[in-house]
């Protein structure tokens, strides 16, 4: 109930900041725009992490696709059981790993918005493609097939594309592909905001941080809740859901700033913050 306490106001801020009105001028309409999609974005990716993972879990074996380590739980159930398909989850980590660091060799250097917009379009047409050959050659009944663990892959590149996203281009937010470390973080900081820190500065900058951390995770919930949903009716046409929010994700994208709350909250983690203005990431 504690938490519920603290929780429920913190999504009721994130709602009125996010479908607040239109001001009637425009730079407050360029800032209520700002405030929208710094909230709303990371939202969506994490919305899309929670949709991608369900459904490739449902119709490629047990494959994790945005949290990869769980595929190294799924193939030691694999030899257990022989239940889950073999080849996709141990390739998962590697293909994750590689993508993950050719995409940060290729544009750490660049300008965050040019980062940010160019590997949002990536990770859209990653998915775009994942949907083409899973609805092109699936259902998969053997997920040790050949074009099932191609499939599969393209799915974990995506979501390795959304976590380079992440780290380069959206200084200061909580990740949104694994929320193991997100539900950690918003566990810390609501127990440091029911012991009512004298700091009032503080106070202020872990409940924003809080809400944010929210925010992602439940949108992954949402994502997942309705990635399930979608798949067991429509199959992998249901990967249409995530893809159309890496779409909408792409336009959010072009309004977002960071939120100096937030980048000096992860100061003190040594987290890289960065920001619009700078030109390139040292």
């Amino acid at each position: 109930m504690l938490v519920l306490a603290v929780t429920s106001p913190a999504i009721r801020r994130l709602m009125i900041d996010a479908a607040s009105g239109w001001p009637t001028n425009s730079m407050g309409d360029e800032t209520n725009a700002n405030r929208r999609s710094a909230f709303l974005l990371p939202g969506l990716l994490s919305m899309t992490a929670g949709a991608v993972d369900v459904i490739s879990f449902l119709g490629f074996g047990g494959l994790f696709t945005a949290h990869i380590t769980g595929n190294l739980v799924i193939l030691a159930a694999h030899y257990i059981t022989g239940g889950f398909g073999e080849i996709a989850p141990l390739l998962s980590v590697p293909v994750f790993v590689t993508v993950l660091g050719i995409v940060t060799a290729v544009f750490v250097r660049k300008p965050i918005p040019f980062i940010r917009r160019a590997l949002l379009i990536l990770q859209a047409a990653l998915l775009a493609s994942f949907l083409g050959f899973g609805v092109g050659f699936g259902p998969f009944a053997d997920p040790n097939s050949n074009m099932a663990v191609f499939v599969g892959m393209l799915g974990v590149a995506a979501m390795a594309t959304q976590n380079a996203v992440v780290r380069l281009a959206l200084p200061g937010h909580p990740i949104t592909a694994v929320m193991s470390t997100n539900a950690t973080q918003l566990a810390v900081d609501l127990a440091m905001l029911t012991r009512c820190l004298p700091e009032s500065a503080n106070v202020s900058k872990i409940r924003f941080h809080a809400d944010v951390t929210t925010l992602a995770v439940v949108g992954f919930v949402v994502g997942v809740v309705a990635g399930a949903i979608l798949q067991i009716h429509f199959g992998l046409w249901s990967l249409i859901f995530p893809s159309l929010l890496a779409v909408l994700a792409i336009l959010f994208s072009e309004s977002w700033t960071a939120s100096p709350k937030v980048d000096l909250f992860y100061e003190t983690s040594g987290r890289s913050s960065g920001s619009e203005s700078r030109k390139t990431i040292a």
